[in-house]
């Protein structure tokens, strides 16, 4: 598999991180994997290579706009800053580097982009996978947000996050902790308008133990799309499903892929 490191140039002066995954020869939608709310390409570890190699798809991994090599993104964000992302970023980042069909993988603050972008995309997006997505601001959510402030200094996270993050690691941190304890971001995050735009296949998973989000998140997603979405709930498993049971979830991947993507070259295994 070809790797390669690149940086994509935007509208509006923007430029994103990406890394692109690549077999020699590979038919079908591209996986496009979208991170949490502290996360970037190395955080996501190992999982988008197996994931690619395991169904011989080819992969899109990147930063958003204030994270790791991209661009600085303005500050504060926007009450609308989730959607933003998937109405209007991620289509241009698929438009510039070609991309046409589309699986969506993502995590958190990304599956909740991932919603909306599959929403926006329309037949582009053939199937849709989400880990800990969050369509409110639940009482769990923030309490986690709010333990993650002490921890960030207590527990040493924010010297781990300096390593991908590096000087803008404060700012993001900070604007990520800030929006989410709005009470007006709070009382205007609602993406049921976008969920009954989703018609591709979908699986929702969900950590039984996440301490990030309650399981009504994974129930009213499913009832906003449809009949064609999945929730799955994994037991011992907290917010991160792909780190935490990576082998489980490349299976439960796989198979969903293998049942619900009509994938002709495609080699799931």
């Amino acid at each position: 598999m070809n790797v390669s490191d690149i940086a994509v140039p935007l509208e509006d002066g923007v430029r994103v991180q990406a890394r692109r995954l690549r077999h020699e020869k590979s038919a079908g939608p591209v996986l496009v994997f979208l991170h949490e709310s502290l996360g970037n390409i190395a955080l996501w570890k190992q999982f988008p290579r197996r994931l690619a190699e395991a169904t011989g798809l080819d992969a899109l991994v990147y930063e958003r706009q204030g994270y790791g090599a991209s661009s600085d993104e303005p500050l504060p964000r926007p009450y609308d800053y989730l959607e933003q992302e998937g109405r209007v970023w991620l289509p241009r980042l698929l438009d510039a580097l070609e991309i046409d069909e589309v699986i969506l993988v993502g995590h958190s603050d990304g599956g909740s982009i991932a919603l909306i972008a599959a929403a926006v995309l329309g037949d582009r997006v053939k199937g849709l996978i989400t880990m800990a997505a969050h369509t409110w601001a639940d009482h769990l959510t923030l309490a986690g947000i709010r333990d993650m402030g002490r921890r960030y200094t207590e527990e040493g996270i924010r010297e781990k996050l300096l390593r991908h993050h590096g000087e803008r690691t404060d700012a993001l941190f900070n604007a990520w902790q800030e929006v989410w304890l709005d009470e007006g971001f709070q009382r205007s995050m609602n993406f049921a308008p976008w969920l009954d735009a989703i018609q591709c296949p979908a699986m929702i998973i969900q950590g039984e133990e996440d301490e990030y989000g309650v399981p009504d998140q994974v129930t009213r997603i499913v009832e906003g799309i449809g009949s064609q979405a999945t929730p799955v709930f994994m037991p011992e498993t907290g917010h991160s499903p792909h780190l935490q049971q990576p082998e489980r979830v490349l299976s439960l991947i796989c198979d969903f892929l293998r049942a619900e993507i009509d994938q002709k070259s495609a080699n799931y295994s």
